[in-house]
């Protein structure tokens, strides 16, 4: 990446850093010469950064958005602040206005308080303040709280991200382990565009140098775009299992989704994530998350900031193996 002054001794707030891409930024940021603090609300377990960068240049430090002096105490000496903070599904006080909304807000405040020079805000593809999805109208509202700050931050709206640790490759393969059958929600049409998340790190650190036009939003999509079928088809080769593959309509998985998150909320975060489907989930999969003609037109996109993406097929056999029958031993060609 280009060098700035900032590459060589500046200091970037990452919040959120502990998480799936937070580990991913922090060790491209590192990369890049920055100090890292990690924000996160436990510091205590997110030791496992330190590594990822030279000796003292990474330092996991408490931050919790409901509590403004966290936020200051992790932004003091900052040049640079990145809100990777986000909740997919909403469980006791961490919903989508307090998360998303009122978090980015309080992150925005405490960092033009602290001096900090440049804001990237890490949102998703589909964020549209009139969308029926709680989560896509939260995103929406947190680029705007935000802008309301700092109009010249940098948006980054990824569309669904792909690593070794993701919630979604690994969602459905691990269903397909005792699942003889997998649901086609909306008959598995909806069209995705998964983003490798180093791809998406590796832009976050861009931008904090300064690498990316400011107030602007920038979409992020893999090389290539899929139905929800066609990765489900794709999930099941890698894996090498055989399982049906059964269309159903948005209506019909309404009280399937109710159920779940009800149950969710009686076993207090005991149901177990990889059958976990929401209502507000629903929403989202009618709606296909790829990256917009007018992005790839501007130049809002990963090849637009001189980033050739990553394809699945280069990336998600690495990690899926695990999911076979003898795991990466398998040599068996029959499917399983």
């Amino acid at each position: 990446m280009a060098g700035s002054d900032l590459a060589t001794n500046g200091q970037v707030t990452v919040f959120g850093g502990s998480g799936f891409l937070g580990r991913h930024v922090v060790r491209a940021l590192a990369r890049a010469g920055f100090r890292i603090m990690a924000g996160c609300r436990r510091p205590d377990l997110a030791n496992y950064l330190q590594p990822l960068g030279r000796v003292g240049q990474i330092q996991p430090v408490q931050a919790n958005v409901r509590y403004p002096q966290s936020l200051a105490a992790a932004l003091r000496h900052a040049e640079v602040a990145v809100n990777l903070v986000g909740v997919l599904t909403e469980t006791g006080d961490q919903s989508f206005e307090a998360v998303h909304v009122s978090g980015a807000r309080a992150m925005a405040k405490a960092a033009r308080e602290a001096g900090v020079r440049r804001f990237v805000q890490v949102s998703a593809i589909g964020a549209d303040p009139q969308s029926e999805s709680l989560y896509a109208r939260s995103k929406a509202l947190a680029e705007d709280a935000v802008r309301e700050v700092y109009p010249d931050a940098v948006i980054l709206r990824p569309s669904v991200v792909f690593g070794p640790e993701d919630d979604f490759f690994n969602r459905f393969a691990a269903m397909a382990r005792f699942s003889p059958a997998l649901p086609l929600v909306g008959g598995g049409h909806t069209r995705f565009q998964p983003v490798f998340v180093g791809d998406v790190a590796d832009v976050v650190a861009l931008a904090a140098e300064g690498g990316a036009r400011p107030g602007t939003v920038y979409e992020l999509g893999g090389p290539g775009i899929k139905t929800f079928r066609e990765i489900m088809d794709y999930i099941l080769a890698v894996t090498q299992r055989r399982r049906a593959l059964v269309p159903v309509p948005f209506g019909a998985m309404e009280a399937p989704a109710a159920a779940t998150e009800t149950l969710s909320k009686l076993m207090l975060g005991l149901f177990p994530k990889t059958l976990l489907m929401t209502r507000d989930q629903l929403k989202l999969l009618a709606h296909d998350n790829v990256v917009s003609a007018e992005a790839v037109a501007e130049g809002r996109t990963l090849q637009g900031l001189g980033n050739e993406p990553r394809a699945i097929e280069t990336v998600v056999p690495s990690y899926l193996y695990r999911y076979r029958k003898h795991g990466q031993f398998d040599r068996d060609s029959r499917l399983a």
